[in-house]
C-alpha cells in the first residue's frame, strides 16, 4: 500500500466508525393505525449436526433431520422440544451453496448468509450478506439498522468468521458479544457529550476525505482502487453520523432490566444464550431494530464459544462432532443440539406469545427466524441443516419438512476428514434460492441474490 495513504490519521477515522445509528423513519405515524413491520433474525451453529446411518442404533433418536417428509414427519430427540412450534416451522434438507461444496466446513461460516465463493485458500472475497440486504431497507425505519452479535465477538479472520454479517463491499461487520455493551447501545444514552462526539466525528471525517482526495493524483491505478474502496467506507460512516444526529434527541425506549444478567459470559452458557436471545427480543419489541444476526460459535472449536457444551455436561463443544463413533457419541452430540434447539425454541415461543405492538397478530407472525449451519455430517459442506420459523403475516408456509435431496443418507455416517472429501450422490439446490424467496416476502425487490435468480417454490 502507498506509504502516504497508509499514514492517514487512523484515530480520527476510528472516532467516526464507532457510530452505528440509523436514520429515523416516521411512517408509523401515518393515518393507518396498524403498523406493518417485517423483521429478520438469523442464527448460526458451527460444526454441523449428528447424522448417523440408518443401520446405526442411534439413527432413530439422534439423527438431527426428522424422519419422514412433507407434513408427515417426526422429530427425533434432537428437536422434539420444538414440537409446540410445528405449525410455525419448516425444516429443510438438500440445500447448500454450490460455490463451496468442495470446501471443508471449518472454512464455511463466512459464506453462510452470502453464498459467495470464499474458497478454501488463497485470495479471499466475500459479498453482502442476506441480513444487510434487508437492513438497507428496514434500517430506514429504526434507530439501529441491524444488530450484529456473536459469542466470540469481532470479525475473526478470513474463513474463520466470528460474524455472520458482511457489508456491500463484502467486508465483515464486527459482532458484539458482551451483553452489557449491547444493552447500553440499545437502551442507554451515551451521555451529555453525545452531540460533541458526533461533531468531532463529522469534523474528523471531513479531514479524512480532504486528505484522501489529495493523494489521488499521486497513486497508481491499483492504489486508486484501494483508495476508492476506502472512501466508500468513509462515506458509509458519514451516513451513520448523519443518522445519529437525527436520532440524538429522540428518547430511548424504556425496558425492564431486573431479569437480565448483563454481566454473564459464555462460561455460564445457558444464561448467556438466554440473555443474548432476550436482548434480540427487546430490540425487536421496542422497534430499535428489525434485523439481528447471532453466530453462536466459530468453526473448528476456536474461541470461548466452544464452552457452550458445558450447559449439558461436556467440557468442550467442537470435539463432540469428532467423537460420534465412540460409545454414545451420537447421543452426546445430539444432546448438545437438543440444548441449542431448546433455547432457540424459547426465543421463538416468546415472539409468538407477544402481541405485535400496534399491529396484527403476534411478533412471530411478522418475524422470519432462520437457523442453520454451513455443514452437515462431520463438516461436510453439503445438505445444510436449516430451520425457518415464523413470518405468517409475511406469507411463509410452514408445518413441513421440505426435502430437496433424494436421501439424507448420501451425507450421513461421515466421521473423518477422508469422508468429507468423498463424492456425494444426488443433487442439491442452491441455498440462495431460499434467501431470494425470503427477501421477496420481506418486501425487498430484487431479481437475484448470492448467485441465485430463482426463488424456492412453496416456501
Amino acid at each position: 500500500m502507498n506509504t502516504r495513504f497508509s499514514s492517514l490519521d487512523r484515530r480520527r477515522f476510528l472516532r467516526g466508525t464507532g457510530v452505528a445509528l440509523a436514520l429515523p423513519w416516521f411512517e408509523s405515524f401515518a393515518a393507518s393505525k396498524t403498523v406493518k413491520r417485517r423483521r429478520l433474525a438469523t442464527f448460526y451453529m458451527p460444526d454441523g449436526v449428528p447424522m448417523p446411518l440408518e443401520e446405526d442404533p442411534s439413527f432413530k433418536d439422534w439423527s438431527w433431520f426428522p424422519h419422514g417428509s412433507g407434513k408427515d414427519y417426526m422429530f427425533t430427540k434432537c428437536m422434539e422440544t420444538l414440537e409446540p412450534l410445528r405449525d410455525e416451522l419448516t425444516v429443510f434438507s438438500g440445500l447448500s451453496h454450490p460455490a463451496v461444496r468442495r470446501v471443508h466446513g471449518h472454512s464455511n461460516a463466512d459464506q453462510f448468509l452470502t453464498g459467495a465463493d470464499t474458497g478454501a485458500d488463497g485470495d479471499y472475497q466475500n459479498s453482502i450478506s442476506l441480513d444487510q440486504v434487508f437492513a438497507a431497507e428496514a434500517g430506514k425505519h429504526t434507530r439501529h439498522a441491524s444488530l450484529v452479535m456473536s459469542t466470540d465477538g469481532g470479525t475473526g479472520s478470513p474463513r474463520g468468521a466470528q460474524t455472520m454479517s458482511y457489508n456491500r463491499s463484502g467486508r465483515p461487520i464486527p459482532a458484539e458479544h458482551k451483553p452489557k455493551r449491547i444493552f447500553d447501545m440499545l437502551f442507554v444514552k451515551s451521555g451529555p457529550d453525545a452531540a460533541r462526539q458526533l461533531a468531532l466525528s463529522e469534523s474528523a471525517l471531513d479531514d479524512l476525505m480532504a486528505d484522501a482526495r489529495s493523494l489521488k493524483r499521486s497513486l497508481s491505478q491499483h492504489d486508486q482502487e484501494t483508495l476508492a474502496e476506502y472512501l466508500q467506507s468513509v462515506r458509509d460512516t458519514e451516513v451513520k453520523v448523519e443518522k445519529a444526529k437525527r436520532w440524538l434527541n429522540i428518547p430511548l425506549p424504556q425496558v425492564e432490566v431486573d431479569h437480565l444478567k448483563l454481566d454473564v459470559t459464555p462460561e455460564d452458557p445457558r444464561n448467556y444464550l438466554r440473555t443474548m436471545y432476550e436482548l434480540i427480543y427487546l430490540a425487536f419489541k421496542t422497534d430499535s431494530t428489525r434485523v439481528a444476526t447471532y453466530q453462536l460459535g466459530r468453526e473448528n472449536g476456536v474461541g470461548i464459544s466452544d464452552y457452550l457444551g458445558r450447559a449439558v455436561g461436556f467440557k468442550l463443544t467442537h470435539q463432540l462432532s469428532h467423537e460420534t463413533k465412540k460409545p454414545e457419541g451420537y447421543k452426546n452430540f445430539g444432546t448438545y443440539c437438543r440444548f441449542i434447539n431448546d433455547e432457540l425454541g424459547r426465543f421463538v415461543s416468546k415472539l409468538k406469545a407477544t402481541p405485535e405492538p400496534g399491529g396484527d397478530g403476534n411478533m412471530l407472525d411478522n418475524t422470519a427466524v432462520l437457523f442453520g449451519s454451513a455443514s452437515s455430517a462431520f463438516h461436510l459442506s453439503r445438505n445444510y441443516p436449516l430451520m425457518l420459523f415464523g413470518g405468517g403475516n409475511l406469507g411463509f408456509n410452514h408445518g413441513q419438512y421440505r426435502r430437496y435431496n433424494t436421501s439424507n443418507q448420501a451425507t450421513s455416517g461421515i466421521a473423518n476428514d477422508s469422508g468429507w472429501r468423498a463424492e456425494m450422490s444426488g443433487t442439491e439446490l442452491p441455498l440462495s434460492n431460499l434467501y431470494l424467496s425470503m427477501l421477496h416476502k420481506l418486501g425487498v425487490e430484487t431479481d437475484s441474490f448470492g448467485g441465485s435468480t430463482e426463488p424456492l417454490s412453496g416456501v
